[in-house]
């Protein structure tokens, strides 16, 4: 069963039109109307299911510094600030807790890469402290595995996914931002190349910015307009426990098994490390597959590669279709993937053996959820070249909920025109269409 995010009462009256439109509900669409709706800007939020009802919710829960990709340090290091004022700045509680987190090296070489990147963390300010073997034990009790060392990051934190993105959309509706759940948005109206509008289930709107913040879904929505965004989708599974009184209070990452505590005791858990994961092959596979090579043989001892019914699922999915006409994101309100049980099950085991405290605990929910991949395994936050008045923020692969307050104040200052909190180069959509060279980074 998946999380259930808290509600977020849907508004019912569309309006004829508003200044920025945002399409998706997820942490980054919810972050982007926020910041909007704090400048006095009118914008409205459409989400085809519920609030923060996929990946958003289905999440890890961590804010984290530690191990970015160097193009992306910036904007997590802006976000963690951001997350750090978050339940004042909304008058609601979004669980965060800068809490640390510690990554594990079983070998030397492992510790190496750790110590690369704490110099590298430390040149944009992020203090980190380098744990020599017996060292971790200062940050771990009863750990009955030797380790050769570790990465202790003690800024970075966590926070609730269940209850951070709806907590920010009611505060952005207290500001006058409209709040639509079960409305799917169709497509973008257009007049003379230009954003015009976009076209609900429920009707039209007119606007003179669109956001387009839908996740995994976002690729498919934007080839309807003719855009190419390469962008693929990798399955993740995860449980939680129930209340586990007195473990570890800091989140930990080793191989084989990945822990943070919940605001409710618990722990939230998965497979750390890079065991091989199971990724679906769909058609898309093949459409980008020249874009994502690179990252396909980087990634190659980390994948099992396989053909499960999403091949087919989505093979049915148009590629054009009328704004008249139901669509797909009324078909499939909430991408809902069944959680791979065997690698929970690794996963449990491994950090029983290696933490014996553990070893008693009672699982109480277990799931999956599609993280949106980009090429270069950073996301794209950008205006359209082909299509002005659209905005872009997606491809966050696996990265987004922690990067989510300072990606949507990014978006929502490129759709009112301003200059962006961080430098806009390394996440614009061209670097995949104008000869850029396609470089993911190897052990982030």
């Amino acid at each position: 069963m998946p999380p259930i995010p808290d509600p977020v009462p849907t508004d019912t009256e569309v309006p004829h039109e508003t200044e920025v439109v945002v399409i998706g509900g997820g942490i980054i669409g919810v972050c982007a109307s926020l910041t909007l709706a704090e400048q006095g800007i009118p914008v409205v939020l459409f989400e085809k299911g519920e609030i923060a009802a996929e990946q958003s919710s289905r999440n890890w829960g961590w804010c984290r510094q530690q191990g970015r990709d160097p193009r992306e340090i910036p904007l997590i290091v802006q976000s963690l600030n951001l997350w750090r004022s978050m339940n004042s700045r909304i008058q609601r509680n979004v669980g965060f807790t800068e809490c640390g987190i510690l990554t594990l090296a079983q070998s030397d070489t492992e510790l190496e890469k750790h110590r690369a990147w704490a110099s590298l963390g430390e040149d944009h300010g992020i203090k980190n402290k380098l744990l020599l073997g017996p060292e971790v034990t200062q940050h771990l009790t009863d750990c009955a595995t030797t380790w050769a060392g570790g990465l202790f990051t003690p800024s970075d934190g966590r926070a609730e996914p269940t209850l951070a993105a709806p907590a920010i959309a009611l505060a952005a509706r207290s500001l006058g931002a409209k709040i639509f759940t079960n409305t799917a948005v169709r497509t973008i109206d257009t007049q003379s190349g230009c954003v015009d509008g976009v076209v609900t289930e429920h009707g039209r709107i007119k606007c003179k910015t669109v956001v387009v913040a839908a996740g995994a879904w976002t690729g498919l929505f934007l080839r309807n307009l003719g855009i190419r965004l390469p962008q693929l989708k990798v399955r993740s599974s995860a449980f939680r426990t129930h209340p586990m009184p007195g473990g570890p209070e800091i989140s930990i990452y080793a191989s084989g098994f990945a822990a943070r505590k919940r605001s409710d005791g618990g722990y939230t858990i998965a497979l750390g490390g890079r065991t091989r994961i199971p990724y679906d092959i769909t058609p898309d596979s093949f459409r980008y597959l020249r874009e994502f090579a690179s990252l396909a043989w980087m990634s190659r001892k980390s994948l099992r590669l396989r053909l499960s019914d999403r091949f087919t699922k989505e093979k049915r999915y148009a590629s054009r279709w009328a704004a008249e006409s139901p669509t797909v994101f009324e078909d499939e309100r909430i991408l809902n993937p069944a959680p791979v049980v065997n690698l929970l099950q690794q996963a449990q085991q491994n950090i029983g053996v290696s933490f014996p405290f553990f070893k008693q605990m009672s699982i109480a929910e277990q799931w999956a959820g599609m993280i949106d991949v980009t090429p270069d395994a950073i996301p794209v936050i950008s205006e359209t070249p082909d299509l002005p008045g659209c905005v872009i923020a997606t491809g966050f692969s696996g990265h987004g909920f922690g990067i989510g307050p300072a990606a949507g104040e990014f978006a929502a200052h490129l759709a009112l025109g301003q200059k962006p909190l961080v430098d806009p180069k390394p996440f614009r959509l061209q670097r995949f269409s104008d000869g850029s060279p396609i470089t993911p980074i190897a052990g982030i």
